[in-house]
């Protein structure tokens, strides 16, 4: 089973206030030495396969560049990346290979070298299409900047394009949401990410909010009832636009159509993306396949390979810090047993519209695994938090709004293991950044 690739470039121009990822405004004096130490961790990639007793496949058909603002970089320094990545990895002629990018950061030398490079998907944190909004968290760009890069981007043969929006932004109202959601179904990117803003106390945001003050405008972040309401309201806007929800927070056009205009998808397509523009990438943490990670707070899932073996996989992650990183922190890891692997397919497949196959999970876990679960699904089927068609059950749009609350169902060990905090961040959060 081909691998998918996750690279993190924790730098930013500035950093959003929301914000509580491993990324800031480093010096940048850093970026060749953090770049020089990522390609030397991509170069040992075998030796800490084994060393995390995971089985690595050479083959690679995703690659995602994330941080932080990965467009920030050197140009040079980007291709030493993906260099080092073709050295070391198979990288199929048509993989799906993604770059974040904070609009306004697409120079004409960097789009150059982004297509040299190969990348062949854009995810763009617009985040906001008003200007007020995306200023008041410490967004960098307008409206206009953000269609100027999509124009560039289209113009140079990128077509497959991602709008980041959140929902639940200071200052965000019912109208300025519709018109943020108008604005992103008008450029015709073919998939658009809705975020619910979760404001996390170790954010300046979330500081704000707990001290009180003026600076960061917490005084006007929606209440939660409202920015539910908004997700739920883009969630029928962009149905309405035939772009389809496939994920909690992700949405996607026909493979065919784009914008009204007839495209050709790159690359081949997992197997549930085969009709849409979804992302092939992100679908793997949602479906348990093999991915590595390099770089500050990356994290990575790999089988054992190992016949009769007790574990199913094994997860690792990187040092969260910056200077840790660099100083060689050694890999946090952990074993996924098999409950811990039965646990994954529950609140990581949950995740997906298409919902989990009773079927398939018996087959592989035992019929009475399946059995053992029954009260506790018919108890949330019957408080409208999922529903069934035949063997499959999925969330229901209010299971969806708390799907916390139904994911915590399938942690059957209490309290959550390290396995699941990690597995769940990593999947929850589908490496989305805020650039």
């Amino acid at each position: 089973m081909p691998l998918g690739i996750y690279v993190s470039v924790p730098f930013c121009k500035s950093k959003c206030s929301y914000c509580n990822f491993a990324s800031g405004v480093g010096a940048r004096a850093l970026y060749g030495r953090y770049v020089e130490k990522v390609c030397a961790d991509i170069a040992a990639a075998d030796a800490t396969g084994q060393a995390m007793s995971g089985a690595i496949e050479r083959r690679v058909d995703t690659i995602y560049l994330g941080g932080g603002t990965p467009t920030i970089l050197a140009p040079d320094d980007l291709s030493r990346l993906f260099r080092a990545l073709r050295e070391t990895f198979d990288v199929d002629a048509h993989a799906e290979v993604t770059a974040e990018c904070a609009p306004g950061t697409l120079t004409p030398q960097m789009l150059n070298t982004l297509l040299a490079c190969g990348v062949n998907r854009i995810s763009l944190g617009v985040q906001s299409f008003v200007d007020q909004e995306a200023a008041a968290v410490g967004r960098l760009h307008t409206r206009a900047k953000v269609l100027d890069d999509i124009a560039r981007l289209r113009t140079a043969g990128i077509t497959n394009i991602n709008v980041d929006l959140i929902a639940g932004l200071p200052h965000q109202t019912d109208a300025s949401w519709k018109y943020s959601v108008d604005e992103t179904i008008a450029t015709g990117a073919p998939h658009v990410s809705v975020y619910m803003l979760e404001v996390d106390e170790d954010s300046r945001l979330g500081r704000e909010l707990i001290a009180g003050g003026a600076k960061y405008h917490a005084h006007f972040v929606p209440n939660d009832d409202l920015t539910a309401d908004l997700y739920q309201a883009a969630g029928e806007q962009l149905e309405q636009a035939g772009i389809a929800q496939y994920e909690i927070s992700n949405f996607a056009r026909r493979a065919d159509l784009c914008g009204g205009e007839s495209l050709t998808r790159p690359g081949r397509l997992e197997e549930s993306a085969v009709d849409s523009w979804q992302s092939r990438h992100n679908l793997k943490y949602w479906q348990r396949r093999p991915y590595l990670g390099f770089g500050v707070d990356a994290h990575s899932m790999l089988r054992t390979g190992l016949a009769g073996s007790l574990l199913d996989a094994v997860r690792f992650s990187a040092a969260d810090d910056l200077n840790a990183f660099l100083a060689g922190a050694p890999l946090t890891r952990t074993e996924v047993t098999r409950t811990g692997a039965l646990e994954e397919t529950f609140f990581l497949g949950l995740r997906l519209l298409r919902g989990v196959d009773l079927e398939d999970v018996a087959q592989r876990f035992g019929r009475a695994a399946v059995d053992a679960l029954a009260p506790m699904l018919d108890e949330l089927e019957g408080t409208g938090l999922i529903e069934r068609e035949a063997a499959t059950i999925r969330l229901t749009q209010r299971g969806r709004l708390l799907s916390n609350e139904v994911f915590q169902r399938f942690l059957f060990a209490e309290p959550a293991t390290p396995i699941q905090d990690h597995a769940h961040k990593s999947a929850r959060a589908t490496h989305f950044s805020g650039v």
